[in-house]
């Protein structure tokens, strides 16, 4: 026997939360048609100071009042799913934004394997959705997306059905605003499998709770946060790169306008500039490859990890970092070297300053390197430390069944 439980969180909604409700408790005969027996109604009241709870009590037993102490949105769920005794889990806002009708399209979706199921506002369907808030769910949605390496269109959508056996995987979450692309993040980095179905949005009616630029912050904050507890190198690797394009772009301009006899010749300025690029590149990158092996040593499972592929790295360019590293501290030695040969040293010249720096930036670089690849091979090598003392602990003795020949003895 299949029970969905919906888990509405209601904080001064006396407007609305009747016609919600209803509009909830009408899709059992739905439900029933794609293999759910059973529906559960749970309004959590967080904290209301009007006739929200006194309006829920009036359906009677159709529906689970909770009542609790302000905790927020992510509070309020939260409540709500540690209460529900269905095996899957649907929610969504009292407000009527939402439609609880595609929850049988939505729980036919959970049925057939997925994990979570979210109703997507961008996806195509109706949606009253203010210009504003377009705007920004499709930065949100496109931030995910690039964090994740995984193609979602609404990333804080209110609407979802999860099964009620992952809640230990996706948590912890937060109690804000930000639960659902907390949510989403956390899924995705899990290796969870997530499916979008279209649904219309209806504005609300009345003020809404959203502050656009406040919640927006919180929303990116908690999807870089979330990002970076799984996979920091598809963030500090990705500005990493994005320094080293800005470089070689630098070095390419002056190329190309020196070629064209657009420059008259190299500008120094612009040459160190190009060399802070690269070397802040290669510092962030190698710290979020770094970071990427401290991470999966806390998680101890298989989460979604590398800069471009969707599990590891691929051919780790870490390996490769100690003869990297070697050939910029020499060619860092060699620079300066052959500048003192060359008296570019000589303070009465006007760049006397940039061989040494040039040299000492090289040596840095490669120390960095250097140093990246060490921690590399100590991280991984504890990664396998653990999965090596299992198999030594369980380790089985097999006899010898093949016959021994032995020597005939001589008198």
């Amino acid at each position: 026997m299949t029970t969905l439980s919906v888990v509405i969180p209601a904080y001064n909604e006396e407007d609305g939360i009747a016609a919600i409700v209803e509009r909830v408790l009408a899709i059992r005969p739905a439900l029933k048609e794609v293999g759910v027996d059973d529906l559960e109604c749970i309004v959590v009241d967080d904290g209301s100071k009007d006739r929200t709870a006194a309006i829920v009590q009036g359906f009677g037993d159709q529906v689970r009042l909770i009542r609790q102490q302000n905790r927020g949105y992510g509070g309020a769920l939260k409540t709500g799913f540690s209460q529900a005794r269905g095996e899957l889990i649907g929610f969504l806002d009292a407000d009527s934004t939402y439609p609880p009708e595609y929850f049988p399209a939505m729980c036919k979706e959970v049925l057939a394997g997925a994990d979570i199921v979210i109703g997507s506002r961008m996806a195509g369907a109706h949606s009253e959705m203010p210009l504003v808030r377009r705007i920004g769910n499709t930065i949100f949605a496109t931030m995910l997306s690039l964090v994740a390496g995984v193609r979602i269109s609404d990333s804080a959508s209110g609407q979802r059905v999860l099964r009620r056996s992952i809640l230990p995987v996706i948590y912890p979450l937060p109690n804000t605003l930000d639960f659902t692309p907390a949510m989403s993040t956390r899924a995705l980095h899990e290796g969870l499998r997530m499916v979008e179905i279209p649904i219309p949005y209806k504005e609300r009616s009345g003020r809404s709770k959203l502050h656009v630029i406040r919640d927006g912050l919180r929303f990116t904050k908690s999807i870089v946060w979330t990002a970076l507890t799984y996979n920091p190198v598809r963030i500090f690797g990705g500005l990493g790169l994005l320094l080293l394009l800005l470089a070689g772009l630098l070095i390419l301009g002056q190329s190309v306008g020196i070629a064209l006899g657009l420059l008259m010749g190299w500008s120094f300025p612009q040459l160190f500039g190009a060399l802070v690029l690269a070397v802040a590149g290669v510092t962030l990158y190698t710290t979020g490859t770094s970071f990427s092996y401290l991470v999966a040593l806390f998680h101890k499972r298989a989460i979604r990890q590398g800069l471009f592929g969707r599990r590891g790295n691929g051919r780790r360019i870490e390996r490769h970092y100690w003869w990297l590293g070697l050939l910029a501290m020499i060619g860092g030695v060699m620079t300066y070297v052959a500048a003192v040969a060359f008296d570019l040293t000589n303070p009465a010249l006007p760049h006397s300053w940039f061989a040494p720096v040039v040299s000492a930036m090289l040596v840095l670089m490669g120390v960095q390197l250097v140093s990246a690849w060490g921690l590399a091979r100590v991280l991984a090598e504890l990664s396998r430390r653990e999965s090596e003392q299992e198999a030594d602990l369980n380790w089985t003795y097999v006899p010898l069944t093949t016959p021994v020949e032995t020597a005939p003895q001589t008198a």
